[in-house]
């Protein structure tokens, strides 16, 4: 959930409590929220504070229906003097190269010099207003902005910066980049550094450069961080569905083996952009053998300068100011990213997935925790009639037919294995979300 126009403010499309109230009943459980550096930093070493209460009664209304925050430092096209957001003007430094034409995004960033130029003085760490680097500003935000949210138990970390562009030399990462890759780790390790001194327990997420969303690997080096995690996309660059198949489980495979080598988290943090419900349920599904947690773009168009034309392809929900109810939620989107998953494992999971057309979900998992409780979200969506589990290792502790499957493992017991499928019409009620785990 981003604005990318002033007053960058997802409250000021409209979004709030009905809207988290939707969101937490179709099993949504974080939302990516964009902060945009130049509203927390709008002058030099001047912190906007009310910008970043503002974000913070977002959060609070997110946490208020158990849904958890990923703070975004988001940009795209670095500034709007080329047609993007994310950056202050005033750390924009292009050379004095021309702006025009616009190519529009992502075309800005392929054929147009100044934007080149401006992310490569951001790399260089190029002395800005006062003789600062910009990179020291662009971390000192970051500390700023961690200081504000560093007890706050519903925030899931900081997502450094939205998909680094290399700048003027970006085609060298077509094939890796090991060059670029450690300017671009160096300065996310400077903010890392940063929030750390406000913030020692929230997750940092750290991005690979955006090759890496279309299938190629990461060079970037390690963080040296105990709480770091990867922040990464997944994109189809194009071609059949086959290929975009391949691409897409090849970035989930370089992510997973990143992990391996590093012990870093993983977060797949945007995928979609498209009203297709085939593609979307068929990364949901890559992403479901790869036990991986995701976050679909996006809630919103929301006007987006930067989005798909028309910006209602990229969205969930039409029109946050109106209730989300109606014609104003796209039911074919919905019902493509609306599944059942485990929001909470009491121990090692094996491995889950969902036939999307028997319904049939199926999660295995190993546990030596066995006061600790495992719930499944299933939704009404996909069990409109009910559903039926079948459960070996654990005994089901929710209501029959609860929207919140929650299981308690048998003591002794080595592992657990859960099997929904859906009943038959008129036998049982659909799934409501209720809760007996504490």
């Amino acid at each position: 959930m981003v604005y990318k126009r002033p007053p960058y403010l997802p409250s000021a499309t409209g979004f709030g409590a009905d809207d988290a109230a939707f969101l937490a009943h179709n099993g949504f459980n974080v939302v990516r929220l964009g902060v945009i550096y130049g509203a927390v930093e709008p002058s030099p070493g001047v912190y906007d504070d009310a910008y970043i209460a503002q974000i913070a009664g977002t959060v609070r209304v997110l946490s208020a229906h158990g849904i958890y925050t990923l703070l975004d430092f988001h940009q795209d096209q670095y500034n709007e003097r080329f047609h993007g957001e994310g950056f202050p003007a005033w750390a924009v430094q292009d050379d004095g190269l021309p702006n025009t034409p616009d190519f529009g995004f992502p075309g800005n960033y392929v054929q147009q010099p100044a934007v080149q130029h401006a992310f490569d003085h951001f790399w260089a760490d190029s002395p800005g207003p006062g003789g600062v680097g910009l990179q020291e500003r662009y971390a000192a935000a970051w500390g700023h902005v961690a200081a504000a949210f560093a007890g706050d138990s519903h925030v899931v970390g900081y997502d450094l910066i939205n998909e680094p562009w290399p700048g003027t030399n970006w085609q060298a990462c077509l094939g890796g980049c090991p060059a670029f890759d450690a300017k671009l780790g160096a300065a996310q390790r400077k903010a890392i550094t940063a929030i750390r001194a406000a913030d020692p327990r929230h997750l940092a997420w750290y991005e690979p450069n955006p090759e890496f969303n279309i299938g190629r690997p990461t060079r970037l080096p390690r963080m040296g961080d105990r709480h770091a995690g990867m922040s990464f996309h997944d994109y189809c660059a194009g071609g059949s569905a086959a290929a975009c198949r391949g691409g897409e489980q090849a970035t989930l495979s370089n992510a997973l083996a990143r992990s391996r080598a590093t012990g870093d988290a993983l977060l797949l943090t945007e995928f979609g952009a498209v009203a297709s419900g085939a593609t979307l349920r068929r990364v949901a599904s890559e992403a479901d053998g790869a036990q991986m947690g995701w976050i679909e773009w996006a809630y919103c168009g929301c006007d987006d300068p930067t989005g798909a034309i028309p910006t209602s392809n990229e969205a969930l929900v039409l029109d946050p100011s109106k209730p989300p109810v109606g014609s104003n939620v796209k039911r074919g989107v919905l019902r493509a990213l609306e599944r059942p998953y485990p929001q909470a494992v009491a121990g090692t999971p094996k491995s889950f997935s969902f036939n999307v057309r028997r319904r049939v979900f199926k999660l295995s998992y190993s546990t030596r925790r066995p006061a600790v409780c495992t719930t499944v979200f299933v939704p009404a969506l996909q069990y409109p009639h009910g559903y039926h589990a079948r459960v070996r290792g654990a005994r089901v502790i929710s209501r029959r037919g609860a929207g919140l499957l929650e299981l308690a493992s048998r003591r002794g017991a080595k592992s657990v294995s859960v099997t929904v499928t859906p009943t038959r019409r008129g036998h049982t009620s659909a799934p409501r979300a209720t809760r007996a785990c504490r």
